[in-house]
């Protein structure tokens, strides 16, 4: 009794102020959490009414489902529509902001790109190129459509949301293959969308973190022109799925360690292919000469300690890296700013980061 009680202590204590208040259930769930010892013990409010949303869509377990079977199921950015619409909220895309969708081409033929501009902005403006998440097998563009209407907005540039390949149709390194090519696209086309070709940066969510972050190596290494900035969110950064953090999140919400399994094993065509360093970046990739960093992690992730030592190895390699970890939340909370108060934090302060490279950069003091 001693102990649930000094559970429910710390579970009251978890919420703050500027968060809604707990209902019976949230508290008694954190509890529960606190004395089995699960991670999702240090739950957000924010961050466990979304889950609690998406988990009445009722999603299946990816790992028993074909890749297009998993395709299909709810995804986290469904449980914040979900939210809103239980809190009257609308659930429209935030205002503010124009898309416009063209193509670019890659070594498996076309892909979609959708540019977001925000309204009134006087152009050229710089660019940030930006890749999704889902493992390299799920999600598209549709699916994060709200990180790059956010970044568009409050860092008045535009977005270039970046679709490729999806493996187990197109194995690795198809989806890096179209990573480079789109960068290399919006270069050549910028100004044709009302961008400035020499202010780029590069932003990537978990698969798209690996992405950013490989593209910028290449761009190193075939002497393209650099981006000014890379924001790696919870980066796909290693192969090895027996870090601490994936120790600790074998069961968690809405991404674990058996997930992380099943898209690493759809993705490769062999063992080879997991020590490759553009997959195991954290373990071979030479991170020496590459610009300046933001790496954000959550605190309920598996990927947690992938996204600590990439920022761990890049300050190792010289780099100039700023790394965020927030507490309380999960994979996939990025982007959520519209119910998530964190979510929020995270883009405001990646917002400001960006900004302030392309003023540098236009100053000269960058590159």
């Amino acid at each position: 009794m001693l102990v649930a009680g000094t559970a429910l202590l710390a579970a009251n204590s978890a919420w703050s102020q500027e968060q809604p208040k707990p209902t019976v259930k949230d508290r008694l769930d954190a509890v529960v959490s606190t004395v089995t010892g699960s991670p999702m013990a240090n739950l957000d409010v924010d961050m466990k009414h979304v889950l609690d949303a998406m988990g009445k869509l009722d999603p299946k377990p990816l790992p028993k489902l074909s890749p297009q079977e998993a395709r299909q199921q709810p995804t986290p950015a469904d449980g914040v529509k979900e939210l809103l619409k239980e809190q009257g909220k609308p659930t429209a895309p935030e205002p503010g902001v124009t898309t416009k969708d063209m193509t670019y081409e890659t070594g498996g033929g076309t892909q979609p790109i959708r540019i977001y501009t925000p309204e009134g902005a006087q152009g050229p403006l710089p660019v940030v190129v930006y890749y999704h998440g889902g493992g390299f097998v799920i999600a598209d563009i549709d699916t994060y459509d709200s990180t790059p209407r956010a970044i568009a907005k409050g860092a008045k540039a535009v977005v270039v949301a970046v679709e490729y390949r999806h493996a187990p149709e197109a194995k690795f390194p198809a989806q890096h293959e179209d990573a480079l090519a789109a960068y290399k696209w919006v270069l050549a086309n910028a100004k044709s969308f009302g961008g400035d070709p020499s202010k780029v940066a590069l932003l990537g969510e978990s698969a798209g973190g690996n992405l950013a972050t490989n593209v910028a190596i290449a761009a190193r290494d075939q002497n393209l022109e650099k981006p000014d900035y890379v924001v790696a969110v919870y980066p796909m950064a290693g192969t090895n799925l027996d870090t601490q953090s994936y120790k600790d999140n074998t069961s968690t919400k809405p991404l674990n360690k058996d997930m992380m399994a099943y898209f690493y094993d759809q993705t490769v065509r062999n063992d080879a292919d997991r020590a490759d360093q553009r997959l195991d970046v954290v373990g071979k990739a030479d991170l020496k000469g590459l610009p300046p960093f933001t790496v954000v992690t959550a605190q309920i992730d598996p990927l947690l300690d992938d996204g600590k030592a990439l920022a761990d190895k890049l300050r190792a390699a010289g780099g100039q890296v700023t790394y965020r970890d927030y507490p309380g939340v999960t994979h996939e909370f990025f982007g959520m700013g519209a119910v998530v108060v964190k979510a929020k934090q995270a883009e405001d302060a990646v917002v400001a980061d960006l900004r302030k490279a392309f003023v540098e950069q236009a100053a000269g003091t960058t590159k």
